[in-house]
């Protein structure tokens, strides 16, 4: 096996230009670790976000971006048996992604699903452990509830509308565009809301109101977002496209009786992302065996094409998954 790869590292700070081609030694597979040969990375929003210098790579993480690769298990750590050599796979990985190589706790590692090829696959950890551990397991969605996603056909958006429709939820969607608001349609919402022509929170009031909302724009969303909840709703926040920093009256939070939390995947603990994958490979699987769910994908980019996968992404034109064609 070569002792180098090709990879495309971060130079400095800055846009999509600073993403590039560069040769690395091959990573190398320690206790509970399995080498991937990587075929396919996902392009994600957290990327950019590190990318720009705002989104660190968690302790002893490699300092390449990729957050979730597919391709074949070419070396296995100490402690793993639940993988072998050649074994196809998608990976759930904290930073690596774009390179010919990355290594991955194997506990984060998840088969193909039957019928899907490597460049579908590797659109499934980072947002499908992103979906499960903020939609199910911490906004609590069950079926018959009202479900509002904002970004409803970004790569968490579409994930969502389907996984939600899956389990019974009646789901909503905002979107910037009427062909993207009939891409959501199409994959199950019941409503879908240009957001620049309608007012989600009238539209959600309405309704009822939702019971469980979420949402990666942040800014005026937020408040917004809170006058769009049913009393005892729920709200989640996974990212802050528009910012963090907001004024919020809490007094309808307290009268109401509502949730507010979030979380960010990347550093989260080992256990705890091992746990997701071991939900997903339970409850979500079987979904993607049947053909019941799927990634919708946008497009296709070589590895040394990295800074202009990451150009269409921040252009928000892109429906579903960008991805990255590694082996090539």
């Amino acid at each position: 096996m070569t002792q180098t790869m090709r990879a495309v590292e971060i130079t400095e700070p800055g846009g999509p230009e600073v993403l590039q081609l560069t040769t690395r030694p091959m990573p190398e597979a320690t206790q509970g670790q399995v080498v991937i040969k990587v075929a396919y990375a996902g392009v994600n929003r957290p990327d950019a976000l590190q990318r720009a210098g705002s989104y660190n790579p968690p302790p002893g993480a490699s300092d390449l971006p990729g957050l979730e690769v597919s391709g074949e298990v070419v070396a296995i750590g100490a402690g793993v048996d639940s993988l072998s050599l050649g074994d196809s796979v998608c990976a759930l990985v904290p930073g690596g992604g774009y390179a010919e190589y990355v290594a991955a706790p194997a506990a984060h590692c998840l088969p193909i699903p039957s019928g899907m090829n490597m460049k579908e696959a590797a659109c499934l950890p980072e947002t499908l452990f992103t979906v499960w551990s903020n939609v199910f397991t911490r906004g609590g969605l069950k079926a018959g509830e009202r479900f509002l996603v904002h970004g409803g056909s970004s790569g968490i958006g579409t994930t969502a509308i389907q996984l939600a429709n899956a389990f019974g939820a009646r789901v909503f969607a905002t979107a910037g565009s009427d062909e993207k608001c009939e891409a959501c349609v199409k994959l199950g919402a019941e409503k879908a809301i240009n957001y620049h022509d309608e007012d989600f929170v009238g539209l959600m009031r309405a309704e009822g109101g939702a019971n469980l909302i979420l949402d990666m724009v942040g800014g005026d969303y937020i408040p917004r977002n809170i006058k769009a909840l049913a009393d005892d709703g729920r709200l989640v926040q996974i990212a802050f496209l528009q910012g963090p920093v907001v004024k919020v009256n809490f007094a309808h939070v307290m009268m109401r009786r509502l949730t507010i939390t979030g979380s960010t995947l990347r550093p989260q603990s080992d256990l705890a992302k091992a746990r997701i994958a071991q939900d997903l490979r339970e409850a979500v699987w079987p979904l993607l065996d049947a053909g019941r769910i799927a990634p919708v994908m946008d497009s296709e980019f070589a590895l040394a094409d990295a800074a202009a996968a990451h150009a269409h992404m921040e252009s928000s034109k892109h429906i579903g998954k960008i991805v990255l064609n590694v082996a090539g």
